[in-house]
């Protein structure tokens, strides 16, 4: 069984597999969004689900992107 930390057989403080399992639910979420968006041309969706996608490049903390990908989520389920 490998440290936490180690991906692959590569140390990395910044990597957990916490966040590595809430950053690619949000892709998902993202991606399906951004279909919806593109589908039926709506711009908030396709910008939402683009943010959700990328997101996760840039926060490496899992609580932080917990709560950030919920929000991104809420913000297309609840527009108003």
């Amino acid at each position: 069984m490998p440290a936490p930390g180690v991906v692959f057989g590569v140390e990395s403080p910044l990597v957990s597999m916490g966040n590595i399992f809430v950053v690619v639910v949000f892709s998902l979420v993202g991606f399906a969004a951004f279909r919806y968006g593109k589908r039926n041309a709506e711009v908030r969706p396709m910008l939402l689900g683009a943010a959700l996608m990328v997101y996760g490049y840039f926060v490496s903390d899992a609580w932080l992107s917990l709560l950030l990908g919920a929000v991104l989520t809420a913000l297309i389920v609840f527009p108003r």
